[in-house]
């Protein structure tokens, strides 16, 4: 067995530590000329302004004019901002949707292209990029420690991600109270993201031993602590540990890419509106089935590892944590017809898909959707 394996996000995890921008950006050299990319949210509240204020002119500007899903135009947008102020680094303060946007433009920044230029067109992206500071606001995305950007290009209907050793953090800052706020549904959505990253990282083609450590410590820390984030929206250590737990499987899916479960959110939430990852989690207890006993028994070591009998006991377990956290079981309310269904398959086929351990065919799929579409 070959294997690599490199991580080159520096991480600082602990409750406060977002006041630490501003000594981060000076570790990197930067003191000036830095583009804060934050949701309305944290604009409204009034968190986008401290951050500015505290770090002494760090930051120069802010970048909140972005969708949940970003489109290429924003990052676009975003990216002509950069050149223009001539900005030297860019700080992503958010869920996934701030982080995707502020790596891509981060990068593109430093060309005259648009990034619809190498949004699923298999043109490399450039490596040169500004140093980019993560802070995530939900345990959720792993984003901060990734090089994945996935955006959409709504005027062809496409949501893809774009994976450039360019999109990779220079430091990752994870702050836990940043994550107080994040309403029930969205942290139990996140979290059953992070499940997925963790799963489907250890059952993936290209799984390795360090990141299926990581898998395997992540993994039970979502079965525990998620439905305390999601019933405790105060709970210190709920928050902490689903922080923790989302980091980590961000180090156990980055290298092995993930699979079968997010292969199928992405028509899911294009089509259908489902959150990401609400919609990798309607799948993952499908898949884990399905991938029970493939890799001459690793799944099934997978889940004794983290506490259960079996990999049907794992499902179990899955399907159950979606019912505590109050996220859908099934299609039956969406009322799918023969031709969504038909399109659901066709779409599916996504190349993530062709990571899984066992291969999926369209006949699987169709049986799969047929059941979500008869399901509560």
């Amino acid at each position: 067995m070959l294997w690599d394996y490199e991580q080159p996000v520096a991480i600082r995890f602990g409750n406060g530590r977002v006041r630490e921008i501003k000594d981060v950006a000076a570790d990197l050299g930067l003191t000036e000329g830095g583009l804060l990319v934050t949701s309305d949210h944290f604009v409204h509240d009034g968190t986008a302004a401290r951050l500015v204020k505290e770090s002494d002119g760090a930051l120069a500007e802010v970048f909140s004019a972005f969708s949940p899903n970003p489109d290429v135009t924003e990052v676009d947008a975003a990216a002509a901002i950069i050149r223009e102020k001539h900005l030297r680094f860019v700080v992503a303060m958010g869920g996934g949707s701030a982080m995707d946007l502020a790596k891509a433009a981060a990068s593109i920044a430093l060309t005259n292209d648009s990034i619809a230029d190498y949004h699923g067109t298999g043109k490399p992206m450039p490596l040169d990029h500004l140093p980019l500071i993560a802070v995530p606001t939900t345990a959720g995305t792993g984003s901060e420690v990734t090089c994945v950007s996935v955006l959409t290009n709504r005027a062809l209907g496409k949501k893809a991600p774009i994976v450039s050793d360019g999109f990779f953090p220079s430091v990752a800052i994870i702050d836990p109270e940043l994550t107080y706020s994040v309403p029930p549904h969205v942290t139990a959505s996140c979290g059953m993201d992070v499940l997925s990253q963790a799963i489907e990282g250890y059952w993936s083609k290209g799984h390795q031993p360090i990141c299926d450590a990581c898998a395997i410590h992540a993994a039970p820390l979502v079965f525990k602590y998620l439905p305390i984030a999601v019933a405790e929206p105060d709970n210190a250590e709920a928050r902490q540990k689903m922080c923790e737990a989302s980091v980590i499987a961000g180090l156990a899916f980055t290298l092995p890419k993930t699979t079968s479960s997010h292969a199928c959110s992405f028509p899911l939430t294009n089509i259908h509106g489902i959150p990401h990852g609400e919609a990798c989690g309607l799948t993952l207890d499908w898949f884990a089935r399905i991938n029970a006993d493939a890799q001459h028994g690793r799944v099934q070591e997978f889940a004794r590892a983290i506490g259960f009998d079996d990999v049907d006991a794992m499902a179990d377990a899955i399907h159950d944590l979606k019912v505590k956290t109050g996220l859908r079981t099934g299609l039956k309310d969406l009322q799918l017809t023969e031709s969504q269904i038909d399109d659901l398959v066709r779409i599916s086929r996504h190349p993530n898909l062709y990571n899984n351990p066992v291969e999926i065919t369209d006949d699987m799929l169709r049986d799969m959707y047929e059941h979500l579409a008869a399901t509560d």
